[in-house]
């Protein structure tokens, strides 16, 4: 099981490096279609968003079992061990529930905005529940992180890393 969810981890970094690209790629086609061609294509900026957006939800869980998200330390670094370790749970169990909420109102905006036929705003007139599925699985990816974590942490193991930036300080 284990693999299976480290495999998802990686499936979704990679879905947000693609982004990341496909963003690129958008930005580029527009300045040189605005510039060299003098012609604009329509919703190009929005789709430079969507990959944005997309590539930010895909790598939370990513991030977060790679110690690259920002944490807090100052307090913790001074508790008590005993403490320190009610506290981490406290934090696991808080941000648990709160990624679980996350991830179910993201995946109720999915079905909403596929049953109401709801597009966007700008030239392209996307049906939002096509972008919008980036961010329910990556809701969903970093809910899946913490439990994980949880598991981890109740099994005695560490879940994240710590990050080349936090070690050196």
């Amino acid at each position: 099981m284990e693999k299976l969810v480290h495999n998802f981890y990686r499936l979704l970094m990679l879905l947000s490096c693609m982004s990341m690209l496909a963003a690129f790629g958008a930005v580029v086609l527009g300045v040189l279609t605005r510039e060299v061609v003098h012609m604009n294509i329509p919703g190009l900026d929005a789709y430079a968003g969507y990959s944005i957006a997309a590539a930010l939800f895909f790598a939370l869980p990513g991030t977060l079992q790679n110690g690259d998200h920002i944490r807090v330390t100052l307090v913790l670094e001074r508790l008590p061990e005993r403490i320190r370790s009610g506290f981490e749970w406290f934090c696991l169990l808080a941000a648990l529930g709160l990624t679980l909420y996350m991830a179910q109102y993201a995946v109720r905006s999915v079905w909403i905005s596929y049953i109401t036929h709801d597009v966007s705003a700008s030239a392209d007139a996307t049906p939002l529940w096509i972008p919008q599925i980036s961010m329910a699985l990556g809701c969903i990816g970093f809910a899946l992180a913490f439990a994980h974590a949880l598991i981890l942490r109740l099994q005695g193991k560490t879940f994240m890393a710590v990050s080349e930036s936090a070690r050196s300080e």
